[in-house]
C-alpha cells in the first residue's frame, strides 16, 4: 500500500476552476488523506466551491500563493505532501507513478513530473510536448522535510515562491527527481499567475534566484 498522502490547494478566485482541480484529485487511483484549500482572501465564491466539491477550506486574508501553501502545511498529518494549483489539473495516475518512484528510491525527499498546457479544453492538451514541471502543481514530498525546510516566501509579485523554495530544499542536501512522464496539466487563462507575466512579474524569479545565490555565497565564505 502507497503511505499516506494530504493535497494542498492555495486559492485566489478561484471560483470557476478550483471544482475541476480537487475532482482531478479525487480521481487519483491512491486517494487523499485529506485536500486542503486555503483560500487566500478571495472575493469570488472560491470558499462555497471548494466546500462543494468535498476540501476542507481555511481562509486567510491575501498574503500570497507562498503563504497559503505554507498554512496548509501546518494543517497537514499525512506522511507525505501534495500540492496543487487551483486553476491545475492530475492525471489520474499521477500519485501512483510518483509513489512507485520513491519506493524505489528510499533516498528521494521528493517526486515531481512533467506538465503540459491547455486552455479550455483539458483533452487537447498535448502530452507528447510535456516540460519538466518543477512547481506546486507536481510536487510530491515528505512531509517532515518540507516542514524543515520553512515557509514558503512570495515575492513581491507573489510569484516566485517555489523557486526559492525548492532552491532551499536542495541546499539541505535533499533528492528530488523529476519523472520523464506528464502526469499534471496546466491551465492557461487570463487571470492566472502563469498568464502573459509582465517583466513586474518575473522580478519574483529574479529575487528568488538572488536570495540563492546569497546563501550559496554564505555558505562559501565559511
Amino acid at each position: 500500500m502507497a503511505p499516506g498522502y494530504s493535497v494542498v490547494i492555495p486559492a485566489y478566485n478561484a471560483e470557476a476552476t478550483i471544482a475541476a482541480a480537487i475532482r482531478s484529485i479525487l480521481e487519483q487511483t491512491v486517494p487523499a488523506e485529506a485536500i486542503i484549500v486555503v483560500d487566500d482572501g478571495s472575493t469570488d465564491g472560491t470558499v462555497a466551491a471548494a466546500t462543494a466539491a468535498g476540501a476542507t477550506v481555511l481562509q486567510q486574508a491575501n498574503a500570497g500563493p507562498g503563504a497559503a501553501t505554507t498554512r496548509g502545511l501546518a494543517a497537514i498529518q499525512s506522511e507525505f505532501l501534495a500540492t496543487l494549483d487551483a486553476d491545475d489539473l492530475w492525471l489520474p495516475h499521477k500519485l501512483e507513478r510518483q509513489f512507485v518512484a520513491l519506493a524505489a528510491d528510499l533516498n528521494l525527499a521528493g517526486v515531481f513530473a512533467q506538465m503540459a498546457s491547455f486552455r479550455d479544453d483539458p483533452t487537447t492538451a498535448d502530452l507528447a510536448s510535456g516540460r519538466d514541471g518543477w512547481s506546486r502543481s507536481t510536487m510530491l514530498i515528505r512531509t517532515d522535510i518540507a516542514r524543515q525546510t520553512g515557509a514558503l516566501i512570495d515575492p513581491p509579485s507573489k510569484i516566485g515562491d517555489m523557486i526559492d523554495w525548492l532552491a532551499r530544499v536542495r541546499e539541505a542536501g535533499h533528492a528530488l527527481l523529476m519523472l520523464p512522464e506528464v502526469l499534471a496539466l496546466r491551465r492557461i487563462r487570463p487571470g492566472s499567475l502563469t498568464y502573459q507575466r509582465s517583466a513586474a512579474d518575473n522580478a519574483g524569479y529574479l529575487a528568488a534566484a538572488r536570495a540563492a545565490l546569497l546563501r550559496r555565497r554564505a555558505r562559501d565564505s565559511q
